[in-house]
C-alpha cells in the first residue's frame, strides 16, 4: 500500500509553533503508518526543503526553539576541582533536569574532553544549528572568562556560564533586599569579596551595575588583597585591585558592610563578624561548608543577615532561582544573547517577588508556619511556582527593550498562560474569570478575616484589582495580623457583628419576617446574627455585600445553612449542588455534585445535571454531560444505572438541546475511539464529555480527590450551584490562590446577578 504525503500534513506534523507565538510542543503520535511517513521517510523532506530555503524556519519546524546545551570538559566540577569531563555527567545531567522541571526546557547534556579554550570554543560554535541556547557549567577560572566572551561574540544564540552570572543575579536580588531591610544605600556600602574565581569576578561587576562603587570593594584570592603592592596578576583580577593600603582579608573585614564569600570553609571567624559595621551583610556562599558555620554566625551576631548556599539554612543562593528562567524568557523570544539588561531584569524580579505574598503551597513545601519577607527570607524559594511568570517575562521583555529579541511577544497575559502550561498549570479558565472581575470588581464578604490566608487573599484582591474585599472578625485581632503580617489592608471595612449592635438588630428583625414560622423566635435571629455566616449571609441578602466567601475553617454544611435560610435557592431550583473544576493532563473537566447532596434520586439528578450544565456555560464553555453509572446503556441492571438513565430522560425533557448521555462508565465517556467503535449512537461519541455527573456523594467525592492525589489534577471548587445570590464555600484548608479564585468566581457570578436583576 503507497501511501501520500501532502505538503501541508508534513509542515503540520513537523511545526513547533509560530513566529511570535508561544506553544508548548505536544509529542507526536506514532500510532499509524502514516504518522511514521510524516516523521521520518519521506514526509520529512518537506520541512528539510522549507529549513533549506530559510534557515529561519528551523525554529518553526523543529525544536531547536525549546532546546538548551549544557556543556562542560570537567575542569572545575562544585568544589571537586579538574575531575575531568566523565566525572561531570552526572552534575550536567542533573542541570537538565532542572532545566526541564522548572521551565519545561529540554536539554542534552555535552561532556567535552578538551581544555585548551580556543579548541573547546570551536567546538561549541559549530554546535550552533542544534541548540537554542548553551548554558556553559563548571570550566575553571580563567579560561571561562575567554570562552564565554567569544562564544557570546561568535554565536547567534543566547550563551551563559551559570557558575559566573547565575551565583551573581541571585545574591545580588538579595543583596538589594537585605540592604533595604537594614536601611544601607548600595553606593554608600563597603564590600569584602573572598574569593576571585568566575563567580566572584561577575558577582562584583554585577554589584557595580546596581550602583557599588568599585573604590568601596576590596577583593581577597588566596593569598590575600588584590592591592597595588601585588606582582603577577591576571588581567581578571587587576580590574578589582584596591589602592587601599590593606593587605589581610582580616584587615579588610573592619568596618565593612558586606562580606560575599565565593572561597572555602572557615575562612572567617567570628573575631572578623565582630570587627564589621552594624547590620553586616554575609553571604558566606562555599558548598558545602560556608566561609563561617551558620549556627556560629548568628550566635555572634545578633544583628547579622546571612545566605548560605545550603538549603538547610535561610537564604539559600541556589542558582535554580535564575538559569531556568532566564533562559526561558531569552529562548521565548529568541534573543541573540543574553545581556546584562536581561541579568539585571533577573535580578529586580527576584528581588521584587520576595516581598510578595508566599503561596500556602511554598509554606507548606518547606514546613514553615509562615515565610514573609525579612532577615530569613530575601529571596524566594526554589519551589516557588510563581518563578517562572516573574522572572521569565521580565527577562523576555528587556531582551526586546535592548533590541536583541527576534520574537516580539505582544500578548503577556497569554504569555503567562503558556509559561504556567510549561510547568503544568492551565489557568486559562481562571484567567479569563480573573480579568472579567477586574472589569467591574465586587464586595466580597469573608467571614473568616481572623485567618492570616483569608487576609493574604484580600491583599491580592485588592492590589489586583479583582474584589473589594469586607472582613468579619474581631477588628483587635485583625488589626494584629494585618500589622504582623505587613499587609495594606486598613481600608477594608471590617465588621465584628458581636459589636454591630445596629446592623445585627435590623438584620435579626429581617431573618424574623423569614424564619418565625418555621422554629425561629426573634431571641433566637438576634443570637444567630451574632455568628458570622449569618451576618454574612444577610449582608449580602441586604445588599450591604455582593457576595459571599466561607468555608475555610468550617464543615461544608454548617457553612451553607445560613445562607439556605436567609438566601435561599434561586427561582425554579428546589435544591443546591457542589461542582468542581478539574485540571488535567488530558484537559478541564467538571464534576458534580461532589459535595452536597449525598444520594440522590432520578429527579435530583437531572436538577443536577441542570445545574451543572449552567456553572460549565459559567466558565465560558459549553457542557459535554456523561451521566455517570457501572452500567453502559443499559448493559447492568440495579439502582444505580436505572436512575441514571431515568434523569438523562429527564434532563432532555428539560432541555432538548442540552448533550448529554448516560448511564455510561466513566471510561467511556472519556474514550471517543471506544465510544465510535462501541456506541456509535451516542452523543459524545465525537468530542467525549467535559462534564462528569456522579450518581451519589461517595462516587463523585472520591474520584476527584483520587485524580488530585494520584493524578496530580489541579482544582478549583468546590463551586456553589443554584443559589439565589452569590455564596462561594471554601475547600477546608483552601490555599491563598484557591481563596483568589473562588472570590474572583464570586465576583463575576456578582456582576451576572446584577445583569440579570435589570433584565
Amino acid at each position: 500500500m503507497s501511501i501520500k504525503i501532502r505538503k501541508q500534513d508534513a509542515l503540520n506534523f513537523h511545526m513547533q509553533g509560530q513566529p511570535g507565538k508561544i506553544e508548548v510542543v505536544p509529542t507526536k503520535s506514532l500510532s499509524t503508518q502514516l504518522d511514521l511517513a510524516l516523521a521520518y521517510s519521506p514526509g520529512v523532506a518537506v520541512p528539510c526543503l522549507e529549513i533549506a530555503a530559510n534557515k529561519e524556519d528551523v525554529y518553526k519546524y523543529t525544536a531547536k526553539g525549546n532546546l538548551v546545551a549544557v556543556i562542560s570538559n570537567g575542569t572545575a566540577v562544585l568544589g571537586l576541582g579538574n575531575i575531568g569531563p566523565e566525572a561531570s555527567k552526572p552534575v550536567m545531567e542533573g542541570k537538565g533536569v532542572l532545566f526541564k522541571k522548572f521551565a519545561g526546557i529540554d536539554v542534552f547534556d555535552i561532556e567535552i574532553d578538551e581544555e585548551d579554550p580556543d579548541s573547546f570554543i570551536k567546538i561549541v560554535k559549530s554546535l550552533e544549528p542544534t541548540f537554542g541556547g548553551i548554558n556553559l557549567e563548571d570550566i575553571k577560572a580563567p579560561e571561562c572568562f575567554k570562552i564565554e566572551t567569544e562564544l557570546r561574540e561568535k554565536m547567534n544564540i543566547p550563551v551563559m556560564h551559570d557558575d559566573q552570572h547565575g551565583t551573581a543575579i541571585i545574591s545580588a536580588a538579595a543583596l538589594l533586599n537585605a540592604l533595604e531591610i537594614v536601611g544601607k544605600k548600595m553606593e554608600d556600602i563597603s564590600i569584602v569579596v573572598n574569593g576571585a574565581g568566575a563567580a566572584a569576578v561577575s558577582c562584583t561587576k554585577l554589584y557595580i551595575a546596581l550602583g557599588a562603587k568599585k573604590e568601596n570593594i576590596i577583593m581577597c584570592d588566596s593569598k590575600g588583597v588584590l592591592n597595588t603592592s601585588r606582582t603577577n596578576l591576571d588581567d581578571i583580577k587587576k580590574q578589582f585591585v584596591t589602592t587601599k593600603k590593606i593587605d589581610s582579608l582580616q584587615e579588610a573585614m573592619k568596618g565593612a558592610d558586606v562580606f560575599v564569600g565565593l572561597s572555602v570553609a572557615d575562612a572567617i571567624t567570628p573575631d572578623d563578624l565582630n570587627a564589621m559595621a552594624k547590620d553586616p551583610i554575609v553571604f558566606a556562599l562555599a558548598n558545602p561548608d560556608p566561609e563561617i558555620n551558620y549556627e556560629l554566625a548568628m550566635k555572634t551576631r545578633h544583628d547579622i543577615i546571612m545566605a548560605t548556599g545550603r538549603s538547610d539554612h535561610p537564604n539559600q543562593v541556589n542558582n535554580v532561582l535564575g538559569f531556568p528562567y532566564i533562559f526561558r524568557g531569552a529562548l521565548d523570544v529568541r534573543a541573540t544573547e543574553i545581556n546584562e539588561a536581561m541579568k539585571l531584569a533577573a535580578v529586580h524580579a527576584l528581588a521584587t517577588l520576595a516581598k510578595e505574598p508566599v503561596p500556602d503551597m511554598v509554606v507548606k513545601a518547606y514546613g514553615a508556619d509562615q515565610i514573609r519577607f525579612g532577615r530569613d527570607y530575601l529571596i524566594p524559594k526554589p519551589l516557588d511556582t510563581r518563578l517562572i511568570t516573574t522572572v521569565s517575562p521580565a527577562v523576555a521583555k528587556a531582551a526586546m527593550d535592548s533590541g536583541i529579541a527576534k520574537n516580539a511577544i505582544t500578548d503577556w497575559g497569554a504569555y503567562y498562560n503558556d509559561l504556567q502550561k510549561r510547568i503544568g498549570i492551565d489557568q486559562k479558565l481562571i484567567s479569563r474569570v480573573i480579568d472579567r472581575a477586574k472589569k467591574q470588581p465586587k464586595r466580597v464578604v469573608f467571614t473568616e478575616a481572623t485567618h492570616p490566608k483569608i487576609l493574604k487573599a484580600a491583599q491580592i484582591l485588592k492590589d489586583e484589582g479583582i474584589a473589594h474585599p469586607i472582613l468579619l472578625g474581631n477588628k483587635t485581632e485583625i488589626q494584629r495580623l494585618i500589622e504582623e503580617h505587613k499587609l495594606d489592608l486598613n481600608d477594608c471595612p471590617v465588621y465584628y457583628p458581636r459589636e454591630e449592635e445596629e446592623m445585627v438588630k435590623r438584620y435579626a428583625a429581617e431573618f424574623y419576617k423569614k424564619r418565625q414560622r418555621k422554629g425561629l423566635n426573634y431571641t433566637d435571629c438576634e443570637r444567630l446574627m451574632r455568628e458570622r455566616n449569618y451576618f454574612a449571609a444577610m449582608m449580602v441578602e441586604h445588599g450591604d455585600a455582593d457576595a459571599l466567601v466561607s468555608g475555610l475553617t468550617k464543615d461544608y454544611p454548617k457553612t451553607i445553612l445560613p445562607s439556605l435560610q436567609i438566601i435561599g435557592t434561586a427561582e425554579g431550583v428546589n435544591r443546591v449542588a457542589g461542582m468542581y473544576i478539574m485540571f488535567t493532563k488530558r484537559g478541564t473537566f467538571f464534576f458534580a455534585d461532589t459535595t452536597v447532596n449525598v444520594d440522590p434520586n432520578a429527579q435530583q439528578l437531572a436538577e443536577i445535571i441542570e445545574l451543572t450544565a449552567h456553572g460549565v456555560k459559567f466558565f465560558d464553555m459549553e457542557p459535554r454531560v456523561a451521566m455517570l453509572s457501572y452500567s453502559n446503556f443499559g448493559s447492568s441492571k440495579g439502582e444505580v444505572p436505572e436512575k441514571a438513565r431515568e434523569a438523562v430522560r429527564l434532563a432532555k425533557l428539560k432541555n432538548p438541546d442540552l448533550v448529554v448521555e448516560g448511564d455510561m462508565q466513566a471510561n467511556v465517556a472519556l474514550n471517543t475511539g471506544l465510544q465510535q467503535e462501541t456506541f456509535p449512537f451516542s452523543a459524545l461519541a465525537n468530542e467525549g464529555a467535559n462534564t462528569l455527573i456522579f450518581p451519589n456523594l461517595a462516587s463523585g467525592n472520591i474520584a476527584y480527590k483520587l485524580l488530585m492525589e494520584i493524578g496530580g489534577a489541579e482544582t478549583i471548587g468546590p463551586i456553589l450551584l443554584g443559589m439565589k445570590k452569590p455564596v462561594h464555600v471554601l475547600q477546608l484548608g483552601s490555599s491563598i490562590r484557591e481563596i483568589v479564585n473562588m472570590a474572583a468566581i464570586a465576583v463575576v457570578d456578582a456582576q451576572l446577578h446584577e445583569q440579570n436583576k435589570h433584565l
